[in-house]
């Protein structure tokens, strides 16, 4: 099996730093997740070094941003680094993540027999999950992890509530830090047989190319177009631990899953 690693790495990091209106650089500008300090390495340069060294991995494609100008920034940022890594550095899609997807796709070498898709702010993915999803690939055309979900699901209304009736008793009793919108339950979701699905997934290299031949591309994830076609998608036994940095309250857990301490110095990607 000769497995070519896409990880599209071209996303504005809105929710992270919607979190914390701290999450800035010293110019103002919003700030990567991508660029956060694990343990002297940036979050997305330890994404890739769990593939870098597997035989199995014959490629990796990091999709950085679409503008021009951003991912002149983002080659400054990483390109050394990524190089001596061995990784092959594009430019994304302008607007959906699938769009980045499918122009590393068309990168893939031809003699690569399947793709992984993996989040670039998923840097502690267990190397046994890695191991489990790529073994069963053999065997399987298109696997992707999975854990099952132990909280109660809630669809919520949409508009959040205006606070104009109720913004003294929140105030009360959430504090003037919580900024957050309120919204109404819409309904409560079953979660029998409900999974929570995570990253990577591989699929074998004509089945993606032919799942982003569709003309519906819209998905949040790559799974979701394979079953589109109607073919069966195998959902192995994934790790609670491997989380997605998504908001700044993120790092903390991140870096105690990862054994790294808190950076007491300038920014990782300032480093270099």
């Amino acid at each position: 099996m000769r497995v070519s690693v896409i990880i599209p790495a071209g996303g504005n990091s809105t929710r992270f730093n919607s979190s914390d209106q701290q999450a800035s650089d010293v110019l103002g500008a919003p700030r990567s997740k991508l660029d956060e300090d694990l343990g002297g390495k940036t979050v997305l340069q330890r994404t890739v070094e769990l593939f870098n060294t597997r035989d199995d991995v014959q490629q990796i494609i990091v999709a950085g941003p679409s503008d021009p100008q951003a991912f002149t920034s983002f080659k400054e940022q990483h390109g050394d680094r990524l190089s001596l890594l061995g990784v092959k550095l594009i430019q994304g899609g302008q607007i959906a993540r699938w769009q980045t997807v499918q122009l590393a796709i068309e990168q893939v070498d031809p003699t690569c027999t399947h793709i992984a898709v993996h989040d670039a702010a998923r840097p502690a993915t267990p190397i046994e999950l890695i191991d489990r999803i790529f073994d069963t690939a053999k065997f399987h055309s298109a696997v992707v992890p999975g854990v099952a979900i132990s909280d109660t699901i809630k669809r919520i209304n949409p508009e959040p509530v205006d606070d104009g009736a109720h913004a003294d008793p929140i105030a009360a009793i959430l504090g003037d830090a919580d900024k957050s919108p309120s919204y109404f339950v819409h309904e409560t979701i079953d979660r029998s047989n409900a999974m929570s699905v995570q990253t990577p997934q591989i699929f074998e290299r004509d089945l993606l190319i032919k799942a982003y031949e569709q003309d519906d591309l819209a998905s949040t994830d790559d799974a979701g177009l394979v079953e589109r076609l109607g073919h069966k998608v195998l959902v192995v036994a994934g790790d609670p631990t491997n989380i997605k940095l998504t908001r700044t309250e993120d790092l903390p857990l991140l870096r105690a899953i990862m054994g790294v301490k808190n950076p007491s110095t300038r920014p990782t990607h300032k480093r270099f």
